[in-house]
């Protein structure tokens, strides 16, 4: 059996409601010869009589009332259809919406915008700026398309792609003791030592206390907790202490490196969205170019 026309469960529905096949055809914008004829047409193909025809107007039989709450069910889902695809239309219309954490968002992310931009000068590109567990909450409920994190995950309900690799370092002021030892420092003395942090949930303080713990020394004793890498940088230049932070933060400062025996810093910064999900348009081109350029390509 074939389907009906929409416009045929259309004018069913409405004769239902008018009592009338002429005020449903002018509803529809149809001739009231033509709107007898879908009528006609859909009773012999469901094989049902479905309207009552009199000169005092037309009513649904049994059969077509039943239909014609069949009808109304399939027409508000289409509409549903139709309304959630202009809202991804528009969303898509609206522009990108990307997530990224401090360091990305200072250093890299910059650059693939731009050039994104550039290849597409209409296209509307919103970044926040946040801590990496904030990014991949923002991303796995679908309020950024794509986010960019530092953290080492694991990144559940996630798919993630390496941008990029980073590498932190141990900073101290001038002033500060470290600044004149010679030879590197051990994993207990930095764990030991009350250092300026990044808040829980930022990807350089999930870096830090993962790389300090893998070394058997477990986690970092905070001196300071600070919501920004700016923020971390600028404490350490005042001499409140040392800290670890992303090698590109501390490019252009008066801040001395220290080394540290046994303790890999680095890590990998990764483009996430939904898992399940794939890629498209703006946010497909903006991972493509990130590669590319970290890539050296």
């Amino acid at each position: 059996m074939t389907a009906p026309e929409l416009d045929s469960l259309r004018l069913l529905v409405l004769v239902g409601e008018l009592g009338s096949i002429g005020q449903a055809a002018v509803a529809l914008g149809m001739t009231r010869p033509s709107a007898g004829k879908r009528l006609s047409f859909m009773e012999r193909r469901l094989g049902l009589v479905l309207v009552d025809r009199t000169r005092r107007g037309s009513a649904l039989t049994p059969d077509g009332r039943v239909i014609a709450g069949w009808a109304q069910r399939v027409l508000a889902e289409l509409d549903g259809l139709l309304d959630g695809a202009e809202a991804l239309r528009t969303r898509h219309q609206a522009g990108l919406r990307i997530a990224a954490s401090m360091t990305l968002a200072e250093h890299l992310v910059p650059g693939w915008i731009g050039e994104l931009n550039r290849a597409h000068p209409g296209l509307h590109l919103g970044l926040e700026v946040t801590n990496s567990d904030r990014v991949a909450e923002l991303t796995r409920a679908g309020k950024a398309d794509i986010g960019f994190v530092e953290s080492p995950g694991p990144f559940t309900g996630l798919t993630s792609r390496k941008v990029a690799v980073d590498h932190l370092v141990v900073v101290v002021a001038h002033t500060h003791p470290w600044a004149r030892e010679r030879g590197p420092l051990t994993p207990a003395e930095l764990a030991t030592t009350p250092l300026v942090v990044r808040e829980p949930g930022s990807g350089t303080r999930e870096t830090v206390d993962g790389a300090l713990r893998k070394a058997g020394v477990g986690p970092v004793k905070p001196l300071l907790e600070l919501g920004s890498a700016s923020a971390v940088r600028n404490a350490v230049l005042a001499g409140a202490g040392p800290a670890v932070i992303s090698a590109l933060d501390a490019i252009g400062h008066e801040l001395v490196t220290v080394a540290v025996d046994g303790v890999d810093f680095g890590r990998m910064l990764r483009a996430v969205w939904p898992a399940g999900r794939r890629l498209t348009g703006p946010a497909a081109e903006l991972l493509a170019r990130a590669l590319r350029r970290t890539s050296g390509g």
